[in-house]
């Protein structure tokens, strides 16, 4: 009974870890407003190492449009102002001697649909890590079974396996479905 208890709990760990990777995959994708999590995929070369934008940086929004980005040490402006340009996020950053400044421009129509197809695909990819923890879980239940644990258990421990896979699927379709939303508002 404790192992199947064990494969449960690793089950149910594995789809959490699922759907919260789709959340921080979320955070990145953009939907109309300024946000310092824009910036969170930004890595600058930081004396050699590749360091993320929020160690050595002050990343503020101060309006809807804009991100203002003030480096800890002025000598960093050319650094991280390259590093955007290299993550590829559609900005174009200005920098004015003291501060980075990105304006964020209004999304398009078809850049919405765009960024929506991303939700969606992140959305499948995190359903596809919770059904891998359902497979993974029912083959150690199995092995299980085979090594004379009593069908009725294992039956029963397939049953909550799937419980578990529906309960999560429905929590990364629930959150698809409020991002869509978010990205689809004007």
């Amino acid at each position: 009974m404790e192992e199947i208890e064990f494969i449960l709990d690793s089950a149910k760990e594995s789809m959490n870890g699922s759907v919260d990777h789709l959340e921080k995959s979320f955070l990145n994708i953009r939907a109309g407003k300024a946000s310092p999590q824009m910036l969170g995929s930004v890595f600058v070369d930081y004396y050699g190492s590749q360091t993320p934008l929020s160690q050595i940086a002050n990343v503020n929004v101060p309006d809807a449009r804009t991100i203002t980005i003030q480096a800890y040490e002025k000598s960093m402006l050319q650094p991280i102002e390259k590093a955007i340009m290299v993550a590829n996020l559609g900005f174009n950053p200005m920098n004015n001697g003291d501060v980075i400044i990105i304006s964020v421009p209004p999304l398009t129509e078809e850049r919405r649909r765009d960024l929506v197809k991303q939700a969606k695909a992140e959305t499948e990819d995190a359903k596809i890590g919770i059904r891998n923890a359902r497979k993974d879980a029912n083959t150690d239940i199995k092995k299980l079974e085979k090594e004379g644990t009593s069908e009725d258990v294992c039956k029963t421990a397939e049953e909550e396996i799937q419980k578990l896979t529906d309960a999560f699927i429905k929590k990364a379709e629930e959150h698809l479905v409020h991002k869509e939303a978010e990205i689809m508002k004007v």
